[in-house]
């Protein structure tokens, strides 16, 4: 199994330049089945997923603390998605951070593959996830790379081009990593576990797992034909995803239905990943969403992954379980889990479907 992670199964087409021929048909790969298109017009709903003043949630205000507390347990449990506000990122860095990525898109080609990566840990310039020959694709490329652990870090492989790249990536990984911290403390004492808890199970401060994924949507002659990412959950722990402000195409799936999220000026939309689902024992849960793209416009988002060490092994929290509630997950580590995804690429809640033990299945 591990031997079809060396390499890519067929040659890589790069979407960007596809876009760029002005072809006016998308190639066949691209084309989803007619029940996984996307439904684009008027009637396509934009909602609101819940807003965190993350501020208050550290507030001396005993009042304002707790409303808050309440407000990220509530989403948690009914969204599996929220928007924080007042994070204490610096504004002009997310700014900064995604003008430069625009920049690195817009090289010659010749420049971005230089970075080119293979499915062994797809660092570098990418444009598809999963190594089935003849797999549909999706419309979009990416750049990957790791920030945490630093035994992981190589900034060689992070873009010399633009030159402000390098600083200016490490200088925002440091800031959206500090800030996940805070909310796995935040995740922890909402489900009534002491404070570091599910840091801790993570592997520590030191020994988590942190990567970034900026996606590059290029504009599309067939958007209702394709999706920009196709349904899934995330495989790790959560997600902090910097969207781009201009063009929406981040959908949720709620109740059964594709919604639209809106994105607020200068805020990050989290979502919980397959893994805080498998500590909680599904009191959070991830849930399933998508990308849309556009026929008039790039669009750019910087997702950073928070995830467990590697090699731990996950299952739900002892203090969370009772005689009514058992465990609903069988142990596993994050290679394991992630290793299916790799191979195989998006497929909905499958994956995380797939842990339940014996007994537990609907």
């Amino acid at each position: 199994m591990m031997n079809c992670l060396h390499s890519w199964p067929e040659p890589v087409t790069r979407v960007q330049s596809l876009a760029a021929s002005g072809i006016q048909a998308i190639p066949e790969r691209y084309i989803k089945s007619p029940s996984h298109r996307p439904l684009l017009n008027d009637d396509v709903q934009e909602v609101n997923v819940p807003v965190i003043d993350f501020q208050n949630l550290f507030s001396g205000d005993r009042g304002l603390r707790e409303e808050a507390l309440c407000c990220v347990h509530n989403a948690c449990r009914e969204w599996g998605f929220f928007q924080v506000v007042n994070h204490g990122v610096n504004h002009e860095l997310m700014k900064r951070t995604c003008e430069v990525w625009h920049e690195f898109f817009n090289l010659p080609l010749e420049v971005k593959q230089e970075y080119a990566n293979t499915p062994a840990t797809y660092e570098g310039y990418g444009s598809r996830v999963g190594v089935e020959k003849g797999a549909s694709l999706d419309w979009s490329d990416y750049f990957f790379l790791h920030f945490m652990p630093l035994s992981l870090v190589n900034k060689n492989k992070w873009p010399a081009i633009p030159a402000s790249c390098r600083e200016l990536v490490a200088e925002y990984g440091s800031e959206v990593v500090r800030l996940c911290g805070k909310l796995m403390k935040v995740f922890s004492m909402n489900l009534g576990l002491e404070e570091d808890s599910l840091l801790n199970a993570f592997g520590g401060e030191e020994n988590v797992g942190a990567c970034l994924r900026v996606n590059y949507y290029p504009k599309c002659p067939q958007p209702d034909l394709t999706l920009g990412l196709s349904p899934h959950s995330d495989p790790g722990g959560m997600t902090l995803l910097l969207p781009d402000e201009n063009v929406a195409g981040l959908q949720v799936r709620r109740k059964g239905s594709w919604l639209t999220v809106k994105p607020i000026p200068n805020a990050f939309i989290i979502n919980i990943g397959d893994q805080i689902q498998v500590l909680s024992n599904a009191i959070y849960q991830s849930v399933e969403h998508r990308v849309i793209v556009n026929s008039n416009k790039d669009r750019l988002s910087l997702a950073l992954f928070y995830n467990p060490k590697s090699d731990l092994l996950l299952e739900p929290c002892k203090e969370l379980l009772t005689k009514d509630q058992p465990a609903l997950y069988k142990p596993m580590t994050f290679d394991e889990y992630r290793l299916t995804i790799r191979i195989k690429g998006p497929c909905g809640k499958k994956q995380v479907e797939s842990l339940k033990s014996p007994g537990q299945c609907n």
